[in-house]
């Protein structure tokens, strides 16, 4: 029998809101252990769950992804008939205001406690407290009063609210600079009902970021990041335009492997990449600050989500002073990266490309008017770094299958100038099902200025005129009827807590990365036991990977197409021999024959007998 939910009970809202929080959370609990009568309490609220279950809002784990999801059935159930693409800036633009508040509060406490140690006289203490430099040093977001949450929430019953966090977030912006025209400021505009908006505000009241700094940022980064993915879900199409899927982002990462420099994504949508990015440097022992991160967005609200999503872990970036198109107006003209990284928009036929006939990024022919895929493809290779003796820029980004074939309006003579060019370092065919915005498989290309193994971090091999090809078609794992991911990016499925670390060796991404590890000559990581993971050297798979030369290439008319190349998975044997199976086969075909025909005779009785039947 489930336990009686208790409340506050004048305040019928947070009664209701705290109900199906209790109820998700019975369910979840019901679900895992079966015994919620005496394992959990619904009236004690979040707090018990937290103690029973041990879902607390520190720490990136998969606790933090078990409270995520809390957070958004709560959510979305407030949503109503708000469309999902307006009710994600609200949701998301709360979430940061309580986190810097909140970041705000517990430094106030912490530098409260060293006056307090010194000796300083209270009214020195409390001029102190307001003191803006006090908390810029820490690099903690300067909140003045009237925007700090506690503020809010004591205002949340008011009519006016909506505009009231406009102006927190106008004082919010004014007060730190950095974050100027760079915060969602139209609650008033969306019109949401008063009641639905202190429900919310409630809800996100019950988060708590004042726990350690770093713990704080990995609790937030997570929810914000399950947040995004399932705003993206419930768009559709429209939400793969700002979210790109963990798993192939992983991927990116782990297979360009950006331990050091400058990245760069000139359509970074919510900064998946950078944030990725950024942990892999921290996974293997680095800095954020060994990564300088440039990035481009055209949408101007995308464009704020990345700023919120960077702010929110401390990660600078530059961005661009405002949202712009990174065909027009490249922000970052002169910007020669380390590593781009990247999954713009598929086969975009209206993108200006008679104003660009003659750009000087066209360097390998120019891309036809139709469709922008080479001219995103000769984007990245004009922002690569130049080999310069130690190696040169990578690039990984996603792009439409057809760009791997295709030979309409130039487009296949771009691909034999970059091939010839030995630009081509790996191409990855992806399954279906993996991106909000097509159901259609989409592929990967993997670009490099130099192919000598300097550019690389532990030593690899020469694969000058090599380019290797992966057949990951077959892989994945279907998570919904319609979506499906590839395994290795989350707990349980690698080295490190929180998905991070090298994959498991037998996982989606594993096979992929370790393949592409193997084949460049890199040394086995550290866990590889032979005995166990097979020997650390390249070997060609059919139906699964073959490295090609550029004259092999060229033999196919230049196209990248996997399935050329890497030719058909190997049949196990099944000892029978060809002078007895041949024979039992024929006569499994004959009997086939015969029954189909006896079949067919019936079908036509059966019509003919209701011809007569009339």
């Amino acid at each position: 029998m489930r336990a009686r939910y208790t409340c506050d009970v004048g305040d019928f809202g947070k009664y209701r809101l705290l109900r199906a929080i209790a109820r998700d959370l019975w369910l979840i609990c019901s679900n895992t252990c079966g015994t919620c009568a005496d394992g959990f309490r619904p009236e004690s609220g979040i707090q018990a769950k937290e103690a029973e279950t041990g879902m607390t809002n520190n720490g990136a784990t998969s606790n933090d992804l078990a409270y995520a999801e809390i957070l958004w059935k709560s959510a979305d159930t407030l949503r109503g008939q708000i469309d999902a693409a307006e009710y994600k800036h609200v949701v998301l633009g709360l979430l940061f205001l309580k986190y810097v508040s909140d970041s705000f509060e517990a430094r106030r406490a912490e530098l409260e406690g060293e006056l307090k140690a010194e000796g300083i006289s209270t009214p020195q203490i409390e001029s102190l407290l307001e003191n803006r430099d006090e908390y810029i040093a820490e690099r903690v977001f300067w909140v003045p009063i009237d925007a700090r949450w506690q503020n809010i929430q004591n205002q949340a019953v008011r009519p006016e609210i909506a505009t009231l966090i406009d102006d927190a977030i106008l004082a919010v912006e004014r007060d730190n600079p950095n974050l100027k025209g760079k915060l969602p400021r139209d609650y008033a505009r969306r019109g949401i009902a008063p009641e639905k908006m202190k429900g919310l505000i409630d809800l996100i009241a019950d988060i708590g970021f004042k726990d350690d700094r770093a713990k704080s940022r990995d609790t937030l980064g997570r929810v914000y990041e399950y947040f995004l993915g399932k705003f993206a879900q419930a768009e559709g199409k429209l939400g793969g335009e700002f979210f790109t899927p963990r798993c192939i982002v992983r991927l990116l990462v782990e297979m360009l492997e950006p331990y050091e420099g400058r990245v760069y994504d000139p359509c970074c949508g919510s900064a998946g990449m950078f944030v990725q990015s950024e942990r892999f440097v921290e996974a293997h022992g680095g800095q954020k600050t060994d990564i300088s991160i440039f990035g481009q967005e055209s949408n101007p609200t995308t464009w704020r989500l990345a700023h919120m999503n960077l702010a929110i872990r401390g990660i600078e970036a530059n961005l661009g002073s405002h949202p712009a198109d990174s065909f027009l107006r490249d922000v970052h003209p002169d910007l020669k990266a380390d590593y781009v990284l990247a999954n713009p928009p598929f086969n975009i036929s209206d993108w200006s490309g008679k104003l660009l006939a003659d750009d000087v990024r066209w360097s390998h022919g120019t891309p036809p008017t139709g469709n922008a895929n080479y001219a995103w493809i000769q984007h990245f290779i004009h922002h690569l770094a130049p080999s310069n003796g130690h190696g040169g820029g990578v690039a990984g980004f996603v792009m439409a299958n057809g760009s791997l074939s295709s030979g309409s309006g130039g487009e296949g003579e771009i691909r034999r100038r970059i091939v010839e060019a030995d630009l081509v370092d790996c191409i990855v065919a992806l399954p279906a099902q993996l991106f909000l915005t097509t159901g259609i498989p989409a592929c990967l290309w993997f670009l490099t200025r130099d192919k000598t193994g300097r550019n690389l971090r532990h030593g690899g091999r020469d694969r000058k005129g090599e380019t290797l090809f992966i057949d990951a078609g077959k892989l994945g794992t279907m998570k919904t009827r319609t979506l499906r991911v590839l395994t290795g990016g989350d707990d349980g499925e690698s080295m490190l807590a929180d998905g991070m670390g090298d994959p498991n060796f037998d996982s989606d991404l594993g096979r992929i990365i370790y393949a592409f590890r193997q084949w460049r000559g890199e040394p086995a990581p550290d866990w590889w036991v032979e005995a166990e993971h097979g020997k650390w050297e390249h070997r060609d798979i059919p139906g699964f990977c073959k490295v090609e030369s550029v004259e092999g290439i060229g033999k196919h008319r230049f196209a990248l197409t996997p399935g050329r190349y890497v030719g058909a998975e190997e049949q196990e044997d099944d000892g029978e021999p060809f002078a007895e199976k041949y024979p039992r086969l024929l006569e499994e075909v004959r009997t086939n024959i015969q029954e189909s025909a006896r079949l067919g005779d019936a079908v036509i009785r059966r019509l003919e007998g209701l011809i007569g039947a009339k």
